[in-house]
């Protein structure tokens, strides 16, 4: 905002004391105006005549503090006739001109649009930040999946376990033991669509090998846990066989945690060998939703078969 400046000498100055207080009055009230319409010194007859007499204007005109057209000064603009020219309204940079307003005002508007740069910089750092937490923290999780993995199936292997062929009951392994330590081969560890910790590297390579993809796998920790636990307790081929089944009737899904549900569902079958009795493990009944769906299928299947059977009689 321009002020309109007054020296501090300016109360005992020969010219303010030829013009008196009462076109003093004037002189200041018009001063204010030409400081905030950025006139420059200029003040318009109407402006003049509205704050003051034309007595008063005189004696300003008098004291050597207005001009009037047509006069003499070098150091101050002509005003046009019937206007006033504030005498040396701008010598020594005293008040504000337009072009240092202007200035002034693009200068403002450049610091305001930097700082919306740098705010705007700031909140995209800050975002970035926050996905790479978010992308640590996935993986950090993963990460103790294995470690935790690791640590049960390596517990007490100094020695040849005691566990053997002999050994029957819910205690038995229902599935072979994974040959890495997060749960997958040498040939899914090499593999460069699958990370070295990841727990489930086996399972989805499998699915993937099974024509499923487009299948995203960003899963929460508890449900990767969730996914483990089925995994070891059915194994890889009977989880592949739902997913391939669920797609063919209802599409791949967007995401694996869609098959967490009917991979819970699922029971392991029961397998004999030479000496070695395997029972299935008893489980809570699947939820309902669960149950629901498994309806559907079986449903479905019978369906299915009843077609095929009337075609081939």
């Amino acid at each position: 905002m321009p002020w309109f400046k007054i020296d501090d000498k300016a109360h005992s100055h020969p010219k303010f004391l030829r013009a008196g207080n009462a076109a003093l009055g004037l002189w200041l009230r018009c001063g204010s105006y030409s400081a905030q319409h950025i006139t420059e010194g200029h003040v318009p007859a109407v402006v003049a005549q509205l704050y003051g007499s034309a007595p008063q204007a005189a004696k300003l005109v008098k004291a050597g503090l207005w001009h009037e057209h047509g006069h003499d000064c070098s150091r101050c603009p002509d005003p046009p006739a019937g206007d006033y020219m504030i005498h040396d309204f701008l010598e020594d940079g005293r008040n504000t001109s337009r072009a240092k307003h202007e200035a002034e005002k693009k200068k403002a508007r450049d610091r305001q649009a930097k700082h919306r740069e740098e705010q705007a910089a700031a909140a995209k750092s800050s975002e970035k930040a926050d996905r790479i937490e978010e992308e640590s923290s996935a993986k950090n999780s993963e990460i103790a999946l294995e470690k935790s993995e690791s640590s049960d199936s390596s517990a007490g292997q100094r020695h040849e376990s005691r566990r053997d062929e002999n050994v029957t009951g819910i205690h038995a392994t229902t599935t072979p033991v994974p040959t890495t330590s997060f749960g997958g081969s040498g040939a899914a560890a090499c593999d460069p669509g699958i990370r070295s910790y990841d727990t489930l590297g086996d399972l989805k390579r499998a699915i993937r090998d099974a024509g499923i993809s487009g299948v995203s796998w960003n899963l929460q920790a508890s449900q990767i846990e969730r996914i483990r636990q089925v995994r070891d307790r059915i194994g890889i081929p009977a989880m592949v066989a739902m997913a391939v089944g669920n797609s063919r009737y209802r599409g791949a899904p967007s995401r694996a945690s869609a098959w967490i549900d009917d991979w819970e569902g699922l029971e392991p079958e029961t397998q004999t060998g030479p000496g070695v009795t395997r029972l299935p493990v008893v489980r809570q009944p699947a939820s309902p939703q669960a149950a629901r769906r498994n309806a559907s299928r079986d449903f479905l299947d019978r369906l299915s078969n009843e077609l095929a059977a009337g075609e081939n009689p």
